[in-house]
């Protein structure tokens, strides 16, 4: 959480600095559209999350094509070294009810596979939310949209491109662990 918020405070700090350099507006309009931006972009990430949340566990399941991560894409996440940073990103599910901070239950399959649609309803939001932060631009027309609400859209996109690729990099770790979970109760 504490990357974040620094991310998003060092951004309102550099695009508020260099919208007052260059005179774009004056210093407090400037402060506030940033900090108004900002906000939209949290309360439309938000909305988005809340939607996603409210529709049927049976969209995301384990075996939905959509959600399978490629063997290409699995290359992607390990020369990006997700492993290695993937604690880092702010992970929200809990305040939606389920947690994907860590497994709580690793050897309940039930418990496994509710993880796994948890993290596929994630992709879901924040992909959902990638374009939503430029179509902000479009509702805020009195705030320069090159020099404001762009860059707090990219910053957005950026901060919501982070918990995808650590959610599919997950993914396939969970459905091994639950294959595995799946054969040994078969066996029993």
């Amino acid at each position: 959480m504490k990357l974040y918020l620094w991310i998003i405070g060092v951004a309102a700090v550099i695009i508020s600095s260099l919208n007052i350099i260059f005179k774009v507006a004056a210093w407090y309009y400037v402060i506030i559209a940033v900090i108004f931006c900002a906000a939209l972009q949290f309360v439309l990430d938000i909305s988005i999350a809340l939607l996603v949340r409210l529709s049927p566990d049976r969209w995301y399941g384990i075996d939905n094509p959509c959600f399978k991560v490629s063997e290409r894409a699995k290359k992607i996440y390990k020369v990006l070294k997700v492993r290695h940073w993937k604690d880092k990103v702010w992970e929200l599910g809990g305040l939606g009810g389920f947690s994907k901070k860590r497994l709580k239950e690793p050897n309940n399959p039930d418990y496994v596979k509710k993880f796994i649609i948890e993290c596929n309803k994630g992709v879901v939001t924040h992909r959902l939310s990638y374009p939503i932060g430029f179509l902000a631009m479009l509702m805020l027309p009195g705030i320069p949209s090159l020099t404001i609400a762009l860059p707090v859209a990219i910053i957005n996109l950026f901060l919501n491109v982070l918990p995808t690729i650590v959610l599919r990099y997950n993914t396939p770790k969970l459905k091994s662990k639950l294959k595995l979970l799946n054969r040994r109760n078969a066996d029993r």
